[in-house]
């Protein structure tokens, strides 16, 4: 009996979903430049996360970057999700025609994106953040970014917001064999940090908010 109800359930669910997500076209001028699979909800279904260059220009970095979770329900992909602030614009950072594409991987049903630019041309910035499907929306749930210059710093923060740890990890180089000092001092602090409320996916945007250091005068970047 407990069977049939759930199938009974389930049932009623996906016509109920299927009622209310709208059909997935394409917009036009859109090019499509990344596909994944995934179960991102754990109902046993994959969802198709596709990342696109619209048509749509930013106010400084060029064409904006857009995202779907699509469902597929019936053989007809529905849209889930629609996001244009978690992947970065296009033409984002220092020599942007050098920038990989962002990196999209699901694994249990957590969303891992990572991208990765150029600031200038020795410094790269990545971006690796993570989300999950809880409470009937995507949440930030972990981030990590890393500074890196190709001689002189490395500068690493992870923090993961469901428990809390957060990691803070700078060190220093010198350029050159004469140099008899780095520009500054190693820095490594672990730390807790809770946030009141986690932070829906399409509240953020990766690289513009930060958490002050305890006892230092540091911030730890996401």
């Amino acid at each position: 009996m407990k069977n049939v109800l759930s199938l009974i359930t389930i049932f009623l669910f996906t016509i109920f979903q299927s009622q209310e997500l709208k059909n997935f076209i394409i917009p036009k001028g859109y090019e499509k430049i990344l596909e994944v699979k995934g179960d991102l909800d754990k109902d046993g279904k994959e969802e198709n996360v596709v990342v696109f260059n619209t048509n749509i220009q930013t106010k400084s970095e060029g064409v904006e970057r857009k995202f779907y979770i699509l469902k597929n329900i019936g053989g007809i992909l529905k849209i889930w999700k629609e996001n244009s602030s978690v992947i970065l614009p296009k033409e984002i950072g220092f020599s942007p025609e050098s920038n990989p594409l962002p990196e999209i991987t699901i694994k249990k049903g957590i969303l891992i994106i990572t991208q990765s630019f150029s600031t200038n041309s020795r410094h790269t910035q990545t971006y690796k953040h993570t989300y999950r499907y809880q409470n009937g929306d995507f949440y930030l749930i972990g981030s990590l970014q890393n500074f890196d210059d190709t001689c002189e710093f490395n500068m690493y923060d992870e923090i993961n917001f469901s428990t809390g740890k957060a990691i803070v990890d700078q060190k220093y180089y010198s350029c050159f064999p004469e140099d008899k000092t780095a520009p500054a001092e190693d820095f490594h602090k672990e730390f807790n940090y809770k946030l009141k409320k986690l932070i829906k996916m399409n509240n953020f945007k990766p690289g513009e908010n930060s958490i002050k250091i305890p006892n230092s005068d540091k911030y730890l970047q996401y």
